[in-house]
């Protein structure tokens, strides 16, 4: 199954009130595996920057002066969505931003039913722990060292990792790929066992000559305790 693990930058809180989306990382998975395909983007967003959501991803106006508009890259992102589920942490935020935008541009925004939300899956899973996404690197063990300030794609990678860790691992994957190059009626599950091949049972019963060693042994034990 795609999937597609992404986050958001923006210029504050609520697109409403005049904030604007400034950066989108997307990273696609298949059957809960990166695949090694992503999409990157910094925007234009067409007004100042808060010194403090500066603080939060090191985006300033300045860099950003020279970026294309939301507009100017849409149609490039919604290819790379296509109808997969996308994957957000809090997903709320990013895709009340990202509707913004693409209804901005005079675009269908894109339904609830394809969220996937983290932080609701983490609250379940774990409640009454911390839910931040440096919280749940540290619970499965995901690398952050590298990250010193916010960024889309790189907060996406690390959402995809904790993503899979949350569902269960890369082992439930197993056993679940098709190989899609065989004939239909050849078509198997791979890691399926093959039925038929039956290997004789191991023997576990002791040989005479253990038995006799093993009592022999006992002998030299000076006051067991099983005899107290």
């Amino acid at each position: 199954m795609r999937e597609i693990v992404f986050d958001t930058e923006t210029t504050g809180l609520d697109p409403q009130t005049g904030d604007r989306m400034v950066e989108i990382g997307c990273i696609e998975i298949a059957n809960r595996i990166p695949t090694g395909n992503s999409f990157h983007a910094y925007f234009n967003p067409q007004r100042d920057m808060p010194m403090e959501a500066e603080r939060v991803h090191g985006l300033s106006a300045a860099f950003l002066e020279d970026k294309p508009l939301f507009a100017e890259r849409a149609s490039e992102l919604l290819d790379f969505l296509g109808d997969a589920p996308l994957v957000a942490h809090n997903a709320q935020f990013d895709f009340g931003f990202l509707n913004f935008e693409l209804q901005a541009c005079q675009l269908a925004p894109i339904g609830h039913d394809r969220m996937i939300d983290t932080l609701a899956i983490a609250r379940k899973r774990h409640p009454g722990a911390k839910h931040t996404l440096d919280a749940l690197c540290s619970r499965y063990g995901v690398d952050r060292s590298h990250r010193v300030l916010h960024g889309a794609l790189l907060d996406a990678e690390l959402l995809a990792q904790v993503y899979v860790e949350l569902m269960g691992g890369r082992q439930i994957g197993l056993g679940l790929a098709v190989d899609n190059s065989a004939p239909a009626e050849q078509t198997a599950t791979v890691f399926a066992p093959k039925l038929g091949e039956h290997r004789p049972a191991r023997p576990h019963s002791a040989t005479e000559d253990e038995i006799t060693r093993h009592q022999e042994f006992m002998k030299t034990i000076s006051s067991p305790l099983w005899t107290q």
